[in-house]
């Protein structure tokens, strides 16, 4: 009796386990998703093989259209005329060349300063005129963040001077329109030109960004309480004209990326001749010496494709040679050592997969 006890024991036991593995089984095989062609990947898509046809076809097209190109970019880049002319040094009375910081710092020494500039080439108008500075850093995050964009924009936010540090307020707690050091350091050489008796004049109107005129700087704000600190940084803005007029300004707070970099100052509607003799009587007020950098006056023509920079035209054109030279290797190892290509049968993406 015991044994027959114990058997029906177990065959009951093993019943109700056989049971309980079928349900967990039912519960299994309905978390399982529905098969579909997306769920597993299996959707139509574009599997290339790169044969060496195909690679030599796609270098040799890409030379063909890069060297062309480089070819013409260089060519437009080589007719732009431009002269380059360092002052910041040349503009120092001999007496104080070994203090240039004592010089640039003393209100009481002029600034003005000559310097003559002989056309190369025929330089067709509009000519621009830029000043280029060396080693500043427009872009360092301190100075790029010290300024309040809601104030340049409206007169009601004039008190907003939040990370405007250190150029925030005056003295005694008047707040700074515009504030900043971006504003503050802003840039005050100033340039005229003259061919033997006659002026050129620079047009100084639209050398901004049209965006930042309309949407940057406010038609209703207008500058107060600039540069009355006991530390002048830079240039002085008329407080009668509106941001939105006061270009040099709007040129200067376009921070650059680089250390090196040029910002537009003007341009001149005359045709210069090839050695025309252009007397520049500049004003040397912005101090580089603090900081080791350099100021350039560049008078420049442009083409179709801007303003000089052989870095394009070269950069197609290494591009496209080299990709010229590694078809003809690619071509030349394929008919020394061909090798035999594969089944593409055998590929995953051609197989059907069982079961379906």
């Amino acid at each position: 009796m015991n044994n027959h006890h114990s058997a029906g024991s177990t065959s009951n036991g093993g019943s109700a386990d056989g049971d309980g593995g079928g349900a967990a089984s039912a519960r299994r095989n309905t978390r399982m998703p529905k098969y579909s062609k997306f769920t597993q990947q299996e959707l139509p898509a574009c599997k290339p093989i790169l044969t060496p046809k195909w690679v030599v076809s796609v270098f040799f097209l890409v030379g063909v259209v890069f060297v062309p190109v480089g070819v013409v970019s260089l060519l437009a880049a080589r007719d732009v005329v431009e002269i380059v002319d360092r002052y910041d040094d040349a503009c120092i009375p001999d007496n104080m060349t070994d203090n240039k910081l004592a010089y640039i710092q003393n209100s009481s020494i002029s600034k003005t300063c000559t310097r003559t500039l002989t056309v190369t080439d025929d330089m067709k108008q509009p000519i621009f005129v830029y000043y280029q500075l060396d080693n500043f850093y427009q872009n360092h995050r301190r100075y790029v963040k010290s300024r309040n964009d809601g104030q340049l924009r409206d007169s009601a936010k004039a008190n907003q001077t939040t990370a405007c540090e250190p150029e925030k307020a005056t003295a005694d707690g008047k707040p700074i329109v515009p504030c900043g050091l971006i504003a503050w350091s802003l840039f005050n050489d100033t340039y005229s030109f003259t061919r033997g008796n006659e002026n050129l004049t620079v047009d100084k109107k639209d050398i901004s960004w049209k965006s930042d005129r309309e949407h940057k700087f406010g038609k209703n704000v207008y500058p107060s309480n600039f540069q009355n600190g006991s530390l002048r940084g830079g240039g002085v803005l008329d407080p009668t004209i509106p941001l939105s007029e006061q270009e040099d300004l709007i040129v200067w707070m376009r921070t650059a990326a680089l250390p090196t970099f040029r910002k537009l100052y003007g341009r001149i509607y005359v045709d210069l001749k090839k050695n025309d003799n252009i007397t520049v009587t500049l004003s040397n007020n912005y101090n580089t010496y603090n900081f080791g950098g350099k100021k350039k006056l560049v008078l420049s023509t442009a083409t179709w494709l801007g303003g000089k920079n052989d870095f394009l035209g070269f950069a197609y054109l290494i591009v496209g040679g080299v990709c010229i030279f590694l078809a003809f290797a690619f071509t030349l190892l394929y008919v020394i050592k061909p090798r035999k290509l594969g089944d593409h049968n055998y590929l995953s993406w051609n197989r059907h997969p069982s079961g379906r």
